[in-house]
């Protein structure tokens, strides 16, 4: 499985991005699918995932305000951004978890990951 993530950029506060992760090759009907993020000089963290029951699981930091969703036709999942805070300013990953178990929050549980995408919050 190949992860091709996009959207980030620079934005000021309280403003709005969306980020793209396209999978490519194998897919799993089953998997979650999940964007983490790592600010400089902090550990890589969860931020939200979503299996193709639809079903979704958010970070407490980022609970109303950012959404995640899946396209099943273009194999596509999307992370809207909104009321952006300077702490959300990070390089945003996007990632697969190929288990059929509910959504997990660790970075370890995660078989393949993308490029990473920059999000840069301004105050």
């Amino acid at each position: 499985v190949q992860l091709q993530a996009s959207g980030g950029g620079l934005v000021q506060a309280w403003g709005s991005l969306r980020l793209s992760c396209a999978a490519h090759g194998r897919t799993f009907s089953w998997y979650t699918m999940g964007w983490f993020r790592q600010a400089p000089g902090k550990e890589r963290e969860f931020v939200a995932g979503i299996k193709w029951s639809d079903t979704t699981h958010y970070a407490d930091s980022v609970k109303g305000r950012f959404s995640i969703s899946r396209d099943s036709a273009k194999n596509t999942v999307y992370l809207q951004m909104n009321s952006l805070k300077f702490e959300d300013t990070a390089v945003y990953y996007c990632a697969v978890d190929s288990s059929s178990v509910p959504i997990r929050a660790g970075t370890r549980s995660y078989d393949y990951w993308g490029q990473g995408t920059q999000v840069t919050v301004s105050s």
